[in-house]
């Protein structure tokens, strides 16, 4: 089944769409127009449910698992106000209300009879709270299109998370519970909450919620604030680290007697607002203090592991040098055992001496590069590999060597070459019957 096509968006909802991007920084354009329907194109709504997000607090669609609100509504040292209805005034008015006493007395008993008994067949749909921004959004909407958009500011986002922020910006929350069905709700929206002055007083002061008690969230604010007629207003604030119900205000109530209620019960709980400030403060200051020294002692820590690393390389690389080292006396030992023992083979290989009668000797005198002179007979037959081999011999000699001629000066080829396997003989080599030969040391090439 093919998906639905997405709607065209208009111009307004485009330019919104736009400017929801540029404010919450979004690049997904899909995600930016979910966020905007799912706050049917509210962009304040939708820009404050996004900064709420990133602040760690849950999205008012994706909110955690219901609880009963954490809100005090116990402590009896609460403020209440309820304003009296008028009475009726002279013979007109109290005829009047004596009349229609009975027929208001048979309608509400009536009423609440059905309500209590239609409670057994179904239950109440408002107990079921399934969408709580939509239930504010749409309160929000109703409220503009009676009243105008001239009223307090309405926080848009639920009552939990409105509680939320009251608490960690430590401000008063102002909650309204709009009686659709009352007689005196009109006269205060018009006559009390949408004039200059208290929407000015509200809007500098503190968080204001607001919901209809005919929407599952206002119906369930109800239940835990427990009002008992409309309009009805109440204040709360963290107090002693829980939020509490510090103001109750019932009634239809006048502007300046609404600001000078609101204003003695903000200046009777401002110690405990003010104490609550100074407290996170300095639990502010002891956790900075905290982190400050754990960041020092980490740093200390890894100061110390590096030093350790650095201490343990270190003696590493000496062992590794102290080892190479005896390795490299090993090694040396070994390799000096091994030319002694070749020395004494040739020696022991090496073929007497001719006796001086002998009219084929050589006589050579050998001088070696430590200026001292050997002197050894030969044969003329005799391969001038044995001339070496006598040389190699000798403890004098280095380990390297060549041995050269004079007149002509040359080098003698006394060891086998892939050319030249066999060294020539005495008699080849040119050499006559009394000869001095030179020792050259090739150690260090």
């Amino acid at each position: 089944m093919a998906a639905p096509e997405e709607q065209e968006l208009s111009q307004a909802q485009t330019e919104k769409l736009l400017q929801f991007q540029d404010l919450t920084g979004l690049e997904s354009m899909d995600q930016c127009r979910r966020t905007l329907e799912q706050h049917n194109w509210n962009i304040e709504a939708a820009v404050q449910d996004r900064l709420n997000e990133q602040e760690g607090v849950p999205s008012v669609f994706n909110p955690p698992p219901s609880r009963p609100l954490q809100v005090n509504t116990a402590d009896h040292r609460v403020y209440s106000y309820i304003v009296p209805r008028p009475q009726p005034r002279g013979l007109l008015g109290w005829s009047y209300y004596l009349i229609m006493l009975p027929f208001r007395f048979t309608y509400y008993t009536l009423l609440d009879i059905f309500r209590f008994a239609l409670r057994f067949i179904r239950p109440h749909p408002r107990g079921r709270v399934t969408d709580p921004v939509g239930d504010v959004v749409a309160f929000i909407h109703s409220f503009e299109e009676k009243y105008g958009r001239s009223h307090p500011v309405f926080y848009q986002g639920t009552y939990s998370q409105a509680l939320n922020d009251a608490k960690r910006e430590l401000r008063y929350l102002l909650v309204y519970l709009h009686g659709d069905d009352h007689q005196d709700t009109d006269e205060f929206c018009r006559s009390t909450l949408c004039t200059e002055e208290v929407l000015t007083f509200i809007n500098t002061r503190m968080l204001f919620w607001a919901c209809s008690t005919s929407k599952p969230e206002g119906y369930r604010v109800s239940q835990a604030l427990r009002e008992n007629t409309y309009p009805f207003l109440a204040m709360i604030m963290l107090k002693e680290r829980k939020m509490t119900v510090v103001g109750r205000l019932e009634g239809l109530i006048q502007p300046d007697d609404l600001i000078n209620q609101l204003t003695f019960i903000m200046e009777a709980n401002q110690t405990y607002l003010m104490s609550e400030r100074m407290e996170r403060e300095e639990r502010n200051q002891t956790q900075a203090l905290r982190q400050q020294q754990d960041e020092a002692y980490l740093a200390s820590l890894r100061a110390d592991q590096e030093k350790e690393r650095r201490r343990r390389e270190e003696q590493e690389q000496r062992r590794l040098e102290e080892e190479a080292a005896r390795q490299s006396v090993l090694a040396e030992e070994k390799r000096r055992r091994t030319l002694e023992e070749e020395k004494e083979r040739k020696s022991e290989c090496l073929p007497p001496e001719p006796p001086v009668e002998d009219p084929d000797n050589v006589k050579i005198v050998f001088k070696l590069p430590n200026d001292t002179r050997v002197e050894r007979r030969f044969l003329f037959s005799q391969s001038l590999e044995v001339i070496y081999d006598f040389l190699f011999s000798l403890k004098e000699t280095p380990e390297k060597f060549q041995i050269v001629a004079n007149f002509p000066r040359r080098v003698l080829p006394c060891l086998p070459t892939p050319e030249q396997p066999t060294p020539p003989t005495l008699k080849e080599a040119g050499l006559s019957c009394s000869q001095v030969l030179f020792v050259q040391d090739l150690t260090d090439d």
